[in-house]
């Protein structure tokens, strides 16, 4: 009987050390609205380019001239309950490099040599780099006291490629015979994806190809045969 044993005890420990490091969980918050460089766009205000600060409190917006936030802000949004009636909806947009971890909960490989596809569930990880889009959107909502709330809706995409170690099972079924112990081979994944965002997690949908790292990749059915899948992500920046 094979194994690839040493890979699974590495793999998963290396993954868990990234997760739970500090750096990593505070840049994965970073897909909320913060301050930054945006595109405003709103029915009372000409869309335009501008630079926003984020506090707990309330969103200062900027003119930008020659890539520079202006000194003073044009417009305040209040975060918190208020009398006044602010400008709404007001909507940021935002493109940018998104850059994940990656796994792909479920596989589904299609028929190959007349047996039947099959669902998968192997263990599998990935980095992932897209180009994503966010939008912002600032509404306004009024409380049975008749104070006036701001409530931030957001929601983003992106598409872009992967690639990562997983595991796979190699049986005498996904070898037709060929082998005749079962084992969990190491591959190799690669793919694109597309991503609905939230503002730390995103889920999505996948298509890629697996390359087993063993001679058996010969006789493996699967072995560079495309595989639809449910992917999910975790940001890094």
């Amino acid at each position: 009987m094979k194994s690839n044993s040493k890979y699974f005890i590495i793999i998963p420990v290396a993954f868990v050390v990234l997760l739970t490091s500090c750096n990593a969980l505070e840049k994965a918050s970073k897909h909320g609205f913060n301050s930054g460089f945006y595109k405003l766009e709103s029915k009372q205000i000409s869309d335009q380019n501008v630079y926003v600060e984020v506090t707990d409190e309330k969103i200062d917006v900027y003119h930008q001239t020659k890539k520079q936030p202006d000194t003073n802000a044009f417009l305040t949004i209040s975060l918190k309950p208020s009398d006044s009636i602010q400008i709404s909806p007001v909507v940021f947009k935002k493109e940018s490099l998104d850059i994940d971890i990656t796994a792909i909960l479920l596989k589904y490989r299609p028929s190959v040599h007349g047996l039947p596809g099959q669902m998968t569930t192997d263990f599998n990880i990935g980095l992932y780099a897209g180009w994503r889009h966010d939008s912002y959107k600032i509404v306004n909502r009024i409380d049975p006291l008749g104070k006036n709330h701001h409530k931030i809706n957001n929601w983003g995409y992106d598409f872009g490629l992967f690639a990562g170690p997983g595991a796979t099972l190699i049986s005498p079924f996904t070898t037709q015979n060929e082998v005749i112990d079962e084992y969990s081979g190491m591959i190799i994944q690669t793919g694109i994806a597309g991503f609905i965002e939230s503002n730390i997690a995103s889920f999505g949908i996948a298509v890629g190809f697996d390359h087993l790292l063993n001679s058996d990749r010969e006789v493996w059915i699967y072995d560079k045969k495309p595989w639809v899948g449910f992917i999910v992500g975790i940001a890094l920046n």
